[in-house]
């Protein structure tokens, strides 16, 4: 009798571990919640935002680049009143009056060239690393919203293998009181319950875990999406 009381015991206990291992999240997947999540991870999400600042500075350094064309050229004048007398009268280009002159400078004139087209290039660099971060900060946005969902599952399963193992061992509490199942089947089943809640306990810590991960990402509480 006693050893037949351990053996279903034993079958509960796999029973409901096979039970569990059948559950599925895929069904639990909101799909219009994720894309929620991932666009409010690209709207608030720090470093997506310091990524966009860099195409926009990038972007705004190509026109500032064509007007440095202007550098290059060294623009002067020297005025003498008209009632001094000449400098040098053989000079012809030594006159009373105003006098202009641009001067150009060469190194310059042949390094804007390559300056633009180095603007040119980090604009779509900062570009392609915008885009390349979008694509990895989608990812990392699924990556937690499916650990949510998984813990918000284990903590089903979990929550109904606690509930299973306590009635179980109130059972075979008054079993053992009467004399019916050995201390040592009894005692099994208290280990397993406390097994049991020990596991829900970490799961309800891995579940708030996994709901602050999601919220830093997305930058709001789940409670205030709509």
């Amino acid at each position: 009798m006693k050893k037949s009381l351990q053996i279903a015991l034993i079958l509960l206990m796999v029973t409901g571990l096979k039970t569990y291992a059948q559950e599925s999240i895929i069904g639990e997947i909101n799909y219009a919640d994720l894309q929620k999540y991932i666009a409010l991870a690209k709207e608030n999400y720090p470093k997506r935002k310091a990524i966009n600042e860099t195409v926009t500075k990038t972007q705004n350094e190509l026109p500032i680049t064509a007007l440095s064309y202007l550098d290059i050229f060294n623009a002067s004048y020297f005025y003498r009143p008209e009632s001094r007398s000449v400098l040098d009268p053989v000079n012809p280009y030594n006159v009373n009056g105003f006098q202009f002159g641009v001067n150009v400078n060469l190194g310059s004139f042949l390094q804007k060239p390559f300056t633009a087209k180095k603007a040119k290039s980090d604009y779509k660099i900062a570009q392609y690393q915008a885009k390349e971060y979008e694509l990895a900060l989608e990812v990392e946005v699924k990556k937690r919203y499916y650990t949510y969902i998984q813990q918000i599952n284990q903590l089903k399963i979990y929550t109904t293998s606690m509930q299973d193992n306590k009635n179980t061992a109130d059972n075979l509490r008054g079993k053992f009181e009467k004399g019916e199942i050995s201390l040592d089947t009894y005692n099994q089943s208290r280990i397993n319950l406390t097994n049991a809640t020990t596991a829900k306990i970490q799961t309800e810590v891995n579940l708030l875990g996994a709901k602050d991960s999601l919220e830093e990402i997305i930058g709001v509480k789940l409670s205030d999406v709509k």
